[in-house]
Parts: structure tokens; C-alpha cells; sequence
């Protein structure tokens, strides 16, 4: 159990989900229905997991390091790494507090997987967490501990960084990966692309939907995708690789597409394993 448990609690499914462009869900858009969809999604996930997370560990593609850090203190504050939004979008809050003796946890696990890792009393949460959270659970009463990625978004690093993590689960702890299943700034908004993400989609859906070990194995080689690096350049799979982490947490659960849409132009998906 962890720190912050109180009661016992269930197995927790690990997560894949889009965080949108920004602030998208708490400001007009253009067309404004836009992310209406994801927003609907992302509302609904808490009353589809089997029991209230006793916390939730977030992986968010904005926050890469040259080891595998996590956040540790107690309140983190919030960083609002997004620019030209409306004025009241850094006004945001998400007052979760964080949870040291669960980032302590994380760090003796990823570093008894011989992965090299550090924690950061410093950093405070990003709009990789925040924004998502916020439609997931508005409450903001679950401690939170956000993982970095490692910068070198090695593909199999960051499968056996979640590995690692896997044991958490029966512990009631989510684990989420935080970022976008397409991630071509270019591509955001061109018809021409709706194709493109269509084809990555299918293979990603494909590849998640396999047998555990094979589905590792796949998803470790992602770069060999039709049409991987026109919807992941490089450096942009930043948002794709934790969907790896949530794959490796998962373990021996299966996993399966729980959301897509058809967003500027490109389809976005979400990814639920057990």
C-alpha cells in the first residue's frame, strides 16, 4: 500500500491519453467544437476505473531529462509551458498535492531496474498533467507524482521504466502517459495529413491490441510504422513515448483503443491496458 492509502483498493488499468493543444478545453477554439469530444472523454475516464486512485503517477511528454526524474515535493506548483493563449489560461489551478514517499518509492524501483533516476523537489507540474487532471478528476484531491521522460526517448528504456512501475497498480496507484498519439506541428490542421495519422493509427491501434509481450516488442520498434516519422518527426515522439511507459506498466494486461477523433485534420487516440 502506499502512503496515502487509506482502505484497501483494486488494481488500477494503466492509461494513454491526449492532453490537446494548450489550454484547448478551457478557452474558445476554432472551429469551437473542436475538442469537445477528447473533453467528454477525458471526464469520463474516473467513473470507468474500478475504485478511487489511491494516487497517480503521470508521465507527460513535456518534461525530459537526461535521467528519469520524478517530481518529490509536497506541493508542486504549476508551469504553465504553453505560450500566446488567452490571459486566463495562466490563471488555471490544479491544487493536487504531491506525494514524496510515493516519488521516493518510483526512484528505489527504477533504480533497482538499474535505470538511473533522480528526484526534484523543484519542478512543479506541467499542462501535460494539469490540463488533463483537471477534466479527469476536477476534485484535484489525489496525490500526484509526475515521471519525466528520459531525453534520449529511447524506446525500450522507458517499456522497462514502466515495468518497473508495474507493481504500483495493486497498490491502487494510476499510471498515466500524457501526450498525443499524432505530434506533427506541421501536420495539425493540413487535410493532407488526415490520411497519414489514419494509417499510423491503425498500426498504433494494431500494436497495442497484440499479446503483451509481442505488443512490447512492437511498440518498441514504432519507428518502423507506416507513416511513423511523418506523424512523430524527430524529437516530436516526446508524446508517443509514454504511451511506452503505460504499455510496460501494464504488464501482462491487454490492451485496447478507448477513444479517438478526428481532430484539425488528424486522428487522435487513447489507450486503456487491463
Amino acid at each position: 500500500m502506499t502512503a496515502n492509502s487509506a482502505m484497501p483498493s483494486q488494481t488500477m488499468p494503466t492509461l494513454f491519453v491526449p492532453h490537446g493543444a494548450g489550454p484547448c478545453f478551457f478557452m474558445e477554439w476554432n472551429p469551437r467544437h473542436a475538442w469537445d469530444a477528447m473533453a467528454d472523454f477525458l471526464k469520463g475516464i474516473a467513473a470507468t476505473l474500478p475504485a478511487k486512485p489511491t494516487a497517480i503517477v503521470l508521465v507527460s511528454g513535456h518534461w525530459l531529462q537526461p535521467t528519469f526524474s520524478v517530481t518529490s515535493a509536497a506541493r508542486p506548483g504549476l508551469i504553465y509551458d504553453y505560450h500566446g493563449f488567452p490571459p486566463h489560461t495562466y490563471e488555471l489551478r490544479y491544487p493536487a498535492p504531491g506525494a514524496p514517499a510515493l516519488a521516493g518509492r518510483i526512484a528505489a524501483l527504477l533504480d533497482s531496474a538499474a535505470l538511473g533516476v533522480r528526484e526534484d523537489a523543484q519542478r512543479g507540474f506541467d499542462h501535460g498533467m494539469f490540463i488533463p487532471l483537471k477534466l479527469m478528476f476536477p476534485a484535484a484531491d489525489i496525490p500526484v507524482v509526475q515521471l519525466s521522460l528520459r531525453n534520449d526517448l529511447d524506446p525500450l528504456a522507458h517499456i522497462e521504466a514502466g515495468r518497473a512501475l508495474q507493481v504500483l497498480r495493486d497498490e491502487g496507484v494510476l499510471i498515466v502517459g500524457s501526450g498525443m498519439s499524432f505530434h506533427n506541428m506541421r501536420g495539425y490542421g493540413d487535410p493532407r495529413f488526415a490520411p497519414i495519422s489514419d494509417e499510423f493509427d491503425h498500426w498504433l491501434s494494431a500494436a497495442v491490441e497484440l499479446p503483451p509481450g509481442e505488443r512490447d516488442r512492437t511498440l518498441q520498434r514504432w519507428e518502423d510504422a507506416p507513416a511513423a516519422r511523418l506523424c512523430h518527426p524527430p524529437k516530436a515522439e516526446d508524446h508517443l513515448i509514454p504511451l511506452l511507459v503505460a504499455a510496460g506498466a501494464a504488464g501482462d494486461s491487454i490492451g485496447r483503443k478507448v477513444f479517438s477523433d478526428r481532430v484539425m485534420h488528424t486522428t487522435l487516440s487513447a489507450y486503456r491496458f487491463g
